[in-house]
C-alpha cells in the first residue's frame, strides 16, 4: 500500500508535462539506394525488413499527396512488386499519374498500370478515358505509352471503346505510332474478333510500307484476321501477289546490315509472310499457283549454314505441304527435311523427323528415299530423337521392305531403352501382321520379338501367335521344335513360355516323333519334355497364367505320350491344393478326369480345331516352297468386341466396385432372330427421340453424346459418342474411356478410329451400351487421352446432367 501511495503522490506532485519533441523520421531511400540495400541483404529476413520499412515510407508519401515525388515513390514500389512482394496499394496512384499532364508522371503511371492492373480487376476500366484522351490529343511518346498499355492489359470492353481511335492511328504519318497501333490492333482482334471489319481497309494500305517493323506487324494482323474471320480470308487472298513480291524482295535484294540476321535478310519477316501465305493458299488453287515459283526460290536460295536460314526453310516446307503445291515442289520439301536429318543440331533433326512423320501418308514414296537416314536415327542416344525415328520407321514399313525393316527394328529392339521396348515390339508385331510375306517368316518374327522383349509385348500377342500356329498345319512340327528350343534356353519371358507350353501340349507328339527334319535333327525324350514343364511350374518367375498353360500342357501330353502317366497325375494332384484359386480349380478338374472320366480323357483333350475362316482358303504351298500370304484373310476377327469393365481399372467413381460383372451381350433387336426363324416379316420399331448432349469442348475438339433406348429393352441405353475437330491440327491417339457406378453395367464397343481429322474432317464414333435395370439416375465419369498440337492431353470429368429420358 505504501508503494502505491508513494506512486500516486509522486504523480500528483509531478510538474506539468513539457511538449513531446517530434519523432525523427528516417528519410526515404532513392531507387538506386533501395536496390543496393536489397541486394546487400545477407538473409531473407533482412530483405523483408528493408522492404517493409520502405513500403511504409511509400504509403506515407501517397497519403501526404506529394505530387512532385509521386512518380519516384511508384517507381520504387514497382521494383518491390517485381521482387514478388505485394504492391496492390499503388493501383490508384497509377491512375493519378496517368491523368497527370507531365510526361514523367505518365511514363511511370502507364508502366505501373501494365504491371499492377489486369482485366480481372475493375480498376483497369477507370483508365479508359485517360487512354482515349492520350490517343486523340497526346504527343507521339504519350500515344506510344497508351498503345503499349492497351496492348498489354486491354480488356474486351476497353478494346470495343478504343477501336476507332486505334484505327485512326494506323494511318498516322509517324512510323513510331503506326507500328505500335498495329500491335494494339492485333491485341484487339485476339480479344474481340468481331472488330475485324474495322481493320480490313487500313491493312491493305499498310502492306505498301517499307518500314520492316510496321510491315511485320501488318502481316501478323492480317494473319489474325484470316484465322478468325472467313470473310477476311477471302478478302486478303487478293493480296497474295503483293505478299509474294515482299518475299521476293527479301530473298533477292541481297545483304542489308539493318535487317540481316546471320546473313539472312530479316528472317523474322520472312517467317511471318510464309505463315500468312500458308493460310491464304490452303485449299485454294489460284493462290497456291501464284506462290509456287516464289516458294521454290526461297527453298533453293536460302543459306542453311546458320540457324536463321534453317528456320526460314522449315517454314517454307510447312507452307509447301499445306497448300496445293505442285508434286515436284513437295518432293523438294521432303528433300529439305532429308537434309535436316544430316544436321548436327538435335533440334533440327527432331523437327525433320516430326515433319516427315506428317508427310509419310501423303508423300510416301518421297519419304521412302530417306529411309536409310531415318534408320540411322534409331541409334541416337537422345530418347526423344530415337522415339520419333521409331515412329517414322514403323510408318515406312510396307510389303516391299518388310524383311529389311523388320531386321533393323529387331536389332534396335535388342538395345533400345526400356521405355521404348513396348512401342517397338508392338510396332513390329503389327507390321508383321499386315505385311508378312510367308507364314513361317511371320511365326519366326513373333518368336524373336517374344524372345527379346516378351515382357513388353501387347496382351494379345500370345493369342495371335497361337492362332497363327494353329492355322498353319504344315508348320506345326517346325513351330513346336523352335518353341521347345527357345523354352529350354530361357523361361523368363512369360509370353514366350505361354506360347511354348500351349504348342508343346497341342503338338507334343510331333516333337517326340522327330517328324520335322532339320539339318541337325533335335532328339527329344519324354522325360526331358516333362522335366521342362515341371521346371516352368516350379519357377518363381512364372505367373499364375503361365502355370495354367504348363499344367494344361502336361494334361494334354497324357494323351500324346506313349509312356506311363503316373508322373503327370502326381504333378496335377499336387496343384489340387494350390493357393491360386484358378490353378487349384483347374488341377481338381484334371484329377477328376483321371479318376472318374478316364474313358473320356482322350476325346476331351484332343487337339484344338483349326480356326474357321469366312473367306476362301489359300492353297497350301508345295513341298519346299512358300507362297506369299495375307494375314488379314486368315486371322479371324472377333465377332464380339471385348467387354470394357473400367470400374476397377480407372477407379474413377467412389461407388465403383471391382466385383461388377461384365454386362450380358444384349441385342438391339431381340425379336429379329425369332421373326427370322418363323420366316415372318419383321418391322423395325420406332425409337423415341432423345435430345443429345455436348459433354466436352476444348481447343476445337468436341464430344457429343446421342442416345437411343430400344423399346423392346427399356433397361438398355445405347450412347453414341461422336468426336469432331474444328481446329487446325489433327487429334491423334484418341482414347475414350468411361466408368459408371456398380448398379449399372457398361460395355464399350470398338471405336471407328483413333485420329480426329482437323478442319471439321470426318468424326470418329464409339458406341456405349449401358444397362440400367434399376432405372437409377445416370452419371458417368469420362477419361479422354489424346495428342493435340504436339502435346499429350488427359481430361477426366464427370457427366451428371443426362436427359431424363435416358434413365426414367
Amino acid at each position: 500500500m505504501r508503494v502505491e501511495e508513494s506512486l500516486q503522490r509522486g504523480w500528483s506532485q509531478r510538474p506539468a508535462a513539457l511538449p513531446r519533441p517530434a519523432r525523427m523520421v528516417l528519410p526515404s531511400l532513392k531507387l538506386q539506394e533501395l536496390i543496393q540495400e536489397i541486394r546487400g541483404a545477407k538473409t531473407q529476413a533482412q530483405e523483408r525488413e528493408v522492404i517493409q520499412k520502405e513500403c511504409a515510407h511509400i504509403r506515407a508519401a501517397f497519403r501526404e499527396g506529394d505530387a512532385p515525388q509521386r512518380h519516384l515513390q511508384l517507381a520504387k514500389l514497382l521494383y518491390v512488386h517485381m521482387l514478388g512482394y505485394p504492391a496492390h496499394f499503388g493501383q490508384m496512384e497509377c491512375l493519378k499519374l496517368i491523368a497527370s499532364p507531365r510526361f514523367t508522371d505518365k511514363r511511370v503511371g502507364y508502366l505501373g498500370a501494365m504491371l499492377l492492373l489486369d482485366e480481372r480487376q475493375d480498376a483497369h476500366l477507370l483508365i479508359t478515358n485517360s487512354i482515349k484522351n492520350d490517343l486523340s490529343q497526346g504527343t507521339q511518346p504519350v500515344q506510344g505509352l497508351a498503345l503499349c498499355t492497351l496492348s498489354t492489359m486491354g480488356s474486351a470492353e476497353m478494346c470495343r471503346d478504343l477501336a476507332n481511335e486505334v484505327e485512326k492511328l494506323l494511318l498516322r504519318p509517324s512510323p513510331y505510332v503506326r507500328k505500335k497501333a498495329v500491335l494494339a490492333a492485333v491485341h484487339m482482334i485476339r480479344k474481340v474478333p468481331e472488330l475485324s471489319d474495322i481493320f480490313l481497309p487500313p491493312c491493305t494500305q499498310l502492306l505498301h510500307e517499307r518500314h520492316h517493323g510496321i510491315l511485320m506487324g501488318t502481316v501478323t494482323l492480317i494473319t489474325e484476321l484470316c484465322e478468325r474471320n472467313p470473310a477476311a480470308l477471302t478478302h486478303f487472298r487478293q493480296v497474295v501477289p503483293q505478299l509474294v513480291q515482299i518475299l521476293r524482295t527479301l530473298v533477292i535484294s541481297g545483304y542489308s546490315a539493318e535487317h540481316s540476321v546471320a546473313g539472312v535478310s530479316d528472317p523474322f519477316l520472312q517467317v511471318q509472310v510464309l505463315r500468312l501465305l500458308r493460310i491464304l493458299g490452303r485449299n485454294h488453287d489460284e493462290s497456291s499457283e501464284a506462290m509456287n515459283d516464289m516458294l521454290a526460290q526461297v527453298a533453293t536460295n536460302t543459306d542453311t549454314s546458320r540457324n536463321a536460314g534453317n528456320a526460314v526453310l522449315y517454314e517454307t516446307v510447312l507452307t509447301i505441304v499445306d497448300i496445293r503445291s505442285a508434286s515436284g515442289l513437295r518432293v523438294l520439301a521432303v528433300n529439305i527435311l532429308g537434309r535436316f536429318l544430316l544436321n548436327n543440331d538435335k533440334n533440327i533433326r527432331y523437327v525433320a523427323l516430326t515433319s516427315l512423320l506428317r508427310l509419310v501418308q501423303s508423300d510416301h514414296s518421297a519419304v521412302q528415299r530417306h529411309r536409310p537416314t531415318v534408320v540411322e536415327c534409331l541409334r541416337e542416344p537422345d530418347a526423344s530423337l530415337s522415339r520419333r525415328a521409331l515412329e517414322l520407321s514403323l510408318a515406312l514399313v510396307n510389303s516391299s521392305n518388310i524383311r529389311s525393316m523388320t531386321q533393323e527394328l529387331q536389332g534396335f529392339l535388342e538395345s533400345c531403352p526400356v521405355d521404348l521396348r513396348a512401342d517397338c515390339a508392338s510396332g513390329i508385331l503389327l507390321a508383321a501382321e499386315r505385311f508378312a510375306p510367308t507364314k513361317r517368316w511371320h511365326i519366326d518374327t513373333i518368336m524373336r520379338v517374344l524372345t527379346t522383349a516378351g515382357a513388353h509385348v501387347r496382351d494379345d500377342a500370345v493369342a495371335n501367335l497361337t492362332q497363327l500356329i494353329g492355322g498353319a498345319e504344315e508348320l506345326h512340327a517346325y513351330s513346336v521344335h523352335r518353341l521347345y528350343s527357345a523354352l529350354a534356353a530361357d523361361i523368363s519371358q512369360q509370353p514366350l513360355v505361354q506360347v511354348a507350353a500351349w504348342c508343346i501340349g497341342e503338338y507334343g507328339d510331333l516333337l517326340l516323333s522327330g517328324s520335322y527334319e532339320e539339318t541337325e535333327p533335335l532328339q527329344v525324350q519324354e522325360e526331358e519334355v516333362l522335366m521342362l514343364l515341371e521346371k516352368v511350374l516350379q519357377s518363381h518367375l512364372s505367373l499364375p497364367a503361365t502355370r495354367g498353360y504348363a499344367l494344361t500342357a502336361l494334361m494334354k501330353l497324357s494323351t500324346r505320350l506313349q509312356g506311363d502317366n503316373n508322373r503327370i497325375r502326381r504333378v496335377v494332384s499336387i496343384y489340387g491344393s494350390c493357393l491360386d484359386i484358378e490353378l487349384q480349380q483347374r488341377a481338381v478338374e484334371y484329377n477328376a478326369l483321371f479318376r472318374k472320366y478316364d474313358h473320356m480323357r482322350s476325346a476331351i483333350l484332343e487337339k484344338m480345331p483349326l480356326v474357321e475362316h469366312g473367306g476362301p482358303q489359300d492353297d497350301e504351298p508345295g513341298e519346299g516352297k512358300e507362297k506369299p500370304w495375307s494375314p488379314k484373310r486368315e486371322v479371324q476377327s472377333p465377332t464380339e468386341p471385348p467387354t470394357s469393365n473400367l470400374l476397377d481399372l480407372l477407379d474413377l467413381l467412389d461407388s465403383a466396385s471391382g466385383d461388377a460383372q461384365p454386362p450380358p451381350a444384349l441385342d438391339l433387336m431381340p425379336g429379329d432372330s425369332l421373326l427370322h426363324l418363323l420366316d415372318l416379316p419383321s418391322k423395325t420399331p420406332s425409337l423415341a427421340p432423345i435430345p443429345g448432349l455436348k459433354v466436352f469442348d476444348r481447343e476445337g475438339l468436341q464430344i457429343n453424346l446421342s442416345f437411343v433406348r430400344p423399346p423392346e429393352t427399356p433397361a438398355l441405353l445405347l450412347i453414341t459418342a461422336t468426336a469432331s475437330n474444328t481446329s487446325k491440327s489433327d487429334v491423334t491417339h484418341f482414347v475414350f474411356q468411361a466408368a459408371v457406378p456398380k448398379s449399372f453395367q457398361l460395355q464399350l464397343q470398338i471405336p471407328s478410329g483413333d485420329t480426329v481429322p482437323a478442319q471439321g474432317g470426318p468424326p470418329i464414333t464409339q458406341v456405349l451400351r449401358v444397362l440400367n435395370p434399376n432405372k437409377a439416375p445416370l452419371r458417368m465419369r469420362l477419361r479422354l487421352t489424346y495428342n493435340h498440337f504436339g502435346q499429350s492431353v488427359q481430361e477426366i470429368f464427370e457427366v451428371k446432367d443426362f436427359p431424363l429420358d435416358t434413365w426414367q
